[in-house]
């Protein structure tokens, strides 16, 4: 070995494509604080429940609704990442988005009612649905596909992190000085981000795919027609499994704060905090299997067992917890449990994300993901408002949400076996890219 091949052999901070790691990991986080951000905005809502309850004289079907009218146009704005992405770059599109999530926070400090509430929570939505797949993609340009399982889980940690730490300040702020200076605040973060992601974010190395010639230039793939990607197992059942998680996540969004504060007994600053006991498992299982999974990818394990038999498990373990909770009646147990399950089960959101950038040609997968992931939030169009729903109409609040967080459960197990049988990334991958693809 020459000395300038043992220099470069010592250089763990350059990639295969001498990007910098430094430089790659930067970026990923200035996008994870991106989506810390954006899950503020959307846990808003289940802090302020309560308080907003009290003051306009809402049902609980009447909050479930609004939380069920975000993720009605959340769906619709997903299906719109593909063409935002043809008509500008990531750079700007991230930009609008994060504005318009700034400006929906401000119209019901000005006139607060019901109406302005549900009408500023839709834009929000609207405003919020391509913004996982262009993060997603914006990350994925800099990390090859074998390792897009571990920056994937700080995106979706970023979920996690906004109840663990910005949700406890909220609940702070809310029972200090009332509702209305949250809204603020959340509103000023998100200006703030743009400023900086306009000074530092450039596009990654492998925007235009794994693959490069031996003249260094990037081989373009061939335009899979939609309709095959779409219609792939490993699309459909992965779908399947992301709906049925995503639905637990918008009740939890929506109800956990209210089901700790009026169904367990706690009071509205401790159920504001616990609202991060979930989060902080659901972090370590995001880190910890998305670490695994692209290790055992990195051994030559084969991805159907790291990205999809993996994150089914997970999901399975939820369903099964969940199914539980009618039979528990010791409040503290009731926390666990919903912590444990819930935050094992979220490991599934990116190991599919790059299961999913697998069997699509890198110009399509901000398309792919949009679908995929506008797919996965239908099951928040209903979720919210079911909950209320039922919770109205059992015999108290503590069993309608344990029968409510029971039927999610049921929905996640079944999800879960779906998952195991049919997600194969390679398998499919062949099917759609050809023969020359990595087993």
């Amino acid at each position: 070995m020459t000395s300038t091949s043992l220099k470069a052999s010592r250089r763990p901070s350059v990639g295969e494509r001498n990007e910098s790691r430094a430089q790659a990991w930067s970026l990923t986080v200035i996008v994870v604080v991106l989506y810390i951000v954006n899950w503020s905005d959307k846990a808003i809502l289940g802090l302020v429940a309560q308080p907003l309850a009290e003051e306009f004289g809402l049902s609980a079907s009447q909050i479930g609704l609004v939380g069920s009218g975000f993720f009605l146009t959340f769906t619709i704005g997903g299906f719109f990442a593909g063409p935002l992405d043809k008509l500008m770059s990531v750079r700007w599109s991230l930009v609008l988005l994060s504005l318009v999530w700034a400006a929906t926070m401000l119209p019901i400090i000005a006139v607060a009612s019901f109406a302005v509430l549900l009408v500023s929570r839709l834009a929000l939505g609207f405003a919020e649905g391509p913004t996982s797949a262009l993060a997603y993609t914006a990350v994925y340009s800099w990390h090859p596909p074998e390792k897009r399982g571990l920056p994937g889980a700080w995106i979706t940690a970023g979920s996690s992190i906004a109840k663990i730490a910005v949700a406890p300040l909220l609940a702070l702020v809310i029972a200090a000085w009332g509702w209305r200076p949250a809204f603020v605040v959340l509103a000023v973060i998100g200006a703030a981000w743009c400023g900086v992601w306009l000074a530092t974010w450039k596009e990654g190395p492998y925007a235009k795919g794994p693959q490069s010639s031996a003249a260094g230039t990037e081989e373009e793939q061939p335009k899979v027609p939609w309709g095959k990607i779409f219609r792939t197992p490993t699309f459909l059942g992965g779908a399947a499994a992301m709906f049925a998680m995503y639905a637990l996540v918008t009740v939890v969004l929506t109800w956990l704060p209210s089901y700790f504060e009026v169904g367990l007994g706690y009071s509205r600053l401790q159920s504001g905090t616990m609202f991060a006991f979930p989060s902080i498992v659901s972090l370590v299982s995001l880190v910890v299997s998305s670490y695994i999974s692209d290790k055992l990818l990195g051994r030559g394990i084969s991805s159907r067992a790291a990205r999809g038999v993996l994150s089914g498990a997970g999901l399975l373990f939820c369903g099964l917890s969940l199914v539980l909770l009618p039979m528990i009646g010791v409040p503290v147990l009731v926390v666990v449990v919903v912590s444990l399950g819930y935050g094992i089960g979220s490991m599934i959101f990116p190991l599919l994300n790059a299961a999913i950038s697998e069997i699509c040609p890198p110009k399509q997968l901000a398309g792919a993901l949009g679908v995929f992931l506008a797919l996965m939030s239908l099951g928040g169009l209903v979720a919210p408002y079911l909950v209320g729903v039922i919770v109205d109409a059992a015999s108290s609040p503590a069993a309608g949400y344990a029968t409510a967080f029971q039927v999610f459960g049921i929905v996640a197990a079944v999800a879960a076996v779906i998952a195991l049988i049919t997600v194969n990334p390679e398998r499919d991958a062949r099917r759609l890219l050809g023969p020359t693809v990595k087993a």
